[in-house]
């Protein structure tokens, strides 16, 4: 299974905020959306990226005031993207090793979607449902 694969199941809907707003106005949106971590974008450009991680350890614990503090501050700006064509495995294996629960999803430096580690968790569920179901139905003789 692949990036693309997943995003045609969980749609491309992608959220952004712009470096310049305050963490606590990016707080606000993400709430807003359920979501977990927020794209940072300029001019159609990927800045970064912000997370309820980065919330907790670079705001909360260390007292400072959200609604003070600007994204591009406490902001990942080193992303770590996937492409579309890329597969399960091998995103697994970056949020594992990178220790990172989001992949902006780019094609030819467009931002068409992102997934987490949910999605992927998912998607690996799904596939091994569709394995017992077929190995079932073969074992017992159906079709």
């Amino acid at each position: 299974m692949t990036v693309n694969q997943i995003l045609a199941v969980k749609g491309k809907e992608v959220y952004s905020v712009l470096p310049s707003i305050t963490v606590f106005e990016a707080l606000v949106s993400m709430s807003d959306k359920n979501i977990g971590a927020i794209l940072v974008v300029e001019d159609t450009i990927l800045k970064g990226i912000l997370s309820e991680r980065d919330y907790a350890r670079k705001i909360a614990l260390k007292d400072k005031s959200s609604k003070e503090t600007l994204v591009h501050e406490i902001m990942a700006s080193n992303v770590i993207t996937v492409k579309p064509s890329d597969d399960l495995d091998y995103c697994m294996e970056l949020m594992y090793t990178k220790k990172i629960r989001h992949l902006p999803v780019l094609e030819n430096e467009t931002i068409i979607g992102i997934i987490s580690i949910g999605d992927v968790v998912k998607s690996i569920i799904d596939l091994q449902k569709e394995t017992i179901n077929y190995l079932d139905s073969y074992i017992s003789g159906k079709s």
